[in-house]
């Protein structure tokens, strides 16, 4: 029984979904200071035109996030992301495509959440956070890694050649929130 309890507990360690029993609430608040709002949600449709490279407004960092779904597209439903910086949503995401935004020079944190009908999947964030410099550009990507009982979800900086060709191959996101 042992043996058993400590394979639950460091596979669900391991899936990021440990239950509430093993959570401590003041680590879990100070992640999702990096969300934004609960009930917010967006309307996201594809521009296949955004494939090109922005620079930094004067005095500023953009950051791109980019949502890499791989080959296999939208297996059972297309994921939507929503991404937040420093407790704001900015945007979102929906199939493999990309957002960019201009951020002020500093320590951000980002979240990315998934918005969904179903409220398992809509508790699923990945966090990062970076210090920007004016004039840089940042590139994070978020992925979803097996949808079955077991499910990993992050969103982590690449390298910049890597940004570059997924923002080249992947439309721009253009998001609202919805009302």
């Amino acid at each position: 029984m042992r043996a058993f309890l400590t394979l639950f507990l460091l596979l669900a360690l391991l899936s990021g979904t440990v239950s509430a029993f093993a959570q401590d609430p003041a680590a879990v608040s100070a992640a999702e200071v990096a969300c934004g709002p609960k009930g917010v949600n967006f309307d996201v449709k594809d521009d296949d035109s955004e494939h090109a490279i922005k620079q930094p407004e004067a005095g500023k960092a953009l950051v791109y996030v980019i949502q890499d779904l791989g080959i296999a597209g939208c297996p059972g439903g297309c994921i939507t992301t929503k991404v937040a910086l420093d407790g704001t949503w900015v945007g979102a995401n929906h199939r493999s495509s990309h957002l960019a935004f201009a951020v002020d020079p500093g320590e951000h944190h980002l979240c990315a959440n998934w918005q969904s009908h179903f409220a398992g999947r809509s508790e699923v964030v990945g966090l990062a956070h970076f210090s920007a410099e004016a004039g840089s550009v940042y590139y994070f990507r978020t992925r979803v890694l097996g949808l079955a009982a077991t499910t990993f979800f992050d969103i982590d900086p690449i390298d910049s050649d890597l940004g570059k060709l997924l923002i080249a191959t992947f439309p721009g996101s253009v998001s609202h929130p919805k009302k």
